[in-house]
């Protein structure tokens, strides 16, 4: 059972939520800390006031292999987000805010939907910006009846206060770990401090929820799974996401090296990012994270990998 249960059946649900609104009128909901009244219609680095703005929501295949086990993980795409990736493959979503307001008892129904077509788990893109929003709609959702996991699919750009608010609320935990250099998180995605602020987060999601934890049917149930994308030139600082895992959270960390990196949104531009990434870039990925002593790497078989 989920344990945004226990808290929606005690009150606490209903106290989080509340506690998360009143943060929007002096919003400081993650690192930026813009400092607008969102209720009153302001807003800053995200583009949101008061309503989540969803892109589309349904199951999805092409997640994790844990996440998505047979009938797919139930995705709900939220529109904006607080990082300026230059490489963005979303941009039109998460820079140009295509979407459509939706208030807590729509967006309740989106998760209700969800589990009612047989997903595993509700899974929620971009959600940093909206916690407030998400915390409210779970307690509709809660009462009327959703009992699947909770997934927070992030940027890894969080604040530590905010996700104390989700403690026991959020069941899995799919940051990105997206640079080891604090240059490179101010000059490709806009976040100052991003390897700090990023490291502290995924300390935190892990003392929540602690590593993965699969059913029988090999589909997530709690924990952490860490997704890192390699990006030409060494740009994402592999050697440095994969030592701080290995020494700092768990060597037993779920892991996504993803390889699909392509010169998308500005990225064209920048001649350090403006090709492919080269398939022994990737392979180099692999082998210094599986050298950390981490071989809990999605769809990769450490015995395939020619060292």
């Amino acid at each position: 059972m989920p344990s945004y249960l226990t808290l929606y059946r005690s009150g606490e649900l209903k106290d989080r939520a509340a506690r998360a609104q009143a943060i929007l009128e002096d919003c400081q909901l993650c690192p930026h800390r813009c400092r607008v009244n969102r209720i009153q219609g302001k807003t800053g680095i995200c583009h949101t006031a008061g309503e989540a703005i969803v892109s589309s929501f349904g199951p999805h295949f092409g997640e994790e292999k844990p996440l998505v086990g047979t009938y797919g993980s139930g995705t709900i795409f939220f529109s904006y987000c607080n990082l300026r990736c230059i490489f963005c493959q979303n941009h039109i979503i998460s820079q140009q805010g295509e979407g459509e307001p939706v208030d807590a008892k729509v967006l309740a129904g989106m998760m209700l939907s969800l589990e009612k077509r047989g997903c595993h788990n509700i899974n929620l893109v971009t959600p940093t910006h909206v916690v407030p929003q998400i915390l409210a709609a779970l307690v509709v959702a809660a009462a009327g009846g959703l009992s699947i996991p909770l997934v927070y699919n992030c940027g890894g750009y969080e604040s530590v206060e905010t996700l104390k608010l989700l403690d026991s609320v959020i069941d899995i935990y799919m940051p990105d770990m997206k640079y080891s250099d604090e240059p490179h998180g101010r000059a490709f995605s806009g976040a100052k401090n991003y390897p700090e602020v990023n490291r502290k987060a995924v300390k935190e999601m892990h003392r929540q929820v602690s590593d993965l934890q699969l059913d029988d049917r090999g589909i997530a149930t709690k924990g952490l799974l860490v997704r890192h994308l390699v990006l030409p030139n060494g740009i994402a600082g592999t050697h440095g996401v994969a030592s701080f895992i290995a020494n700092e959270i768990s060597k037993n960390t779920y892991i996504n090296v993803m390889d699909q990196y392509r010169p998308a949104h500005r990225a064209h531009d920048i001649p350090r990012i403006a090709r492919p990434l080269h398939k022994e870039e990737f392979l180099e990925a692999v082998n210094i994270t599986l050298e950390n002593g981490l071989e809990r790497l999605d769809g990769i078989d450490s015995r395939s990998i020619a060292k």
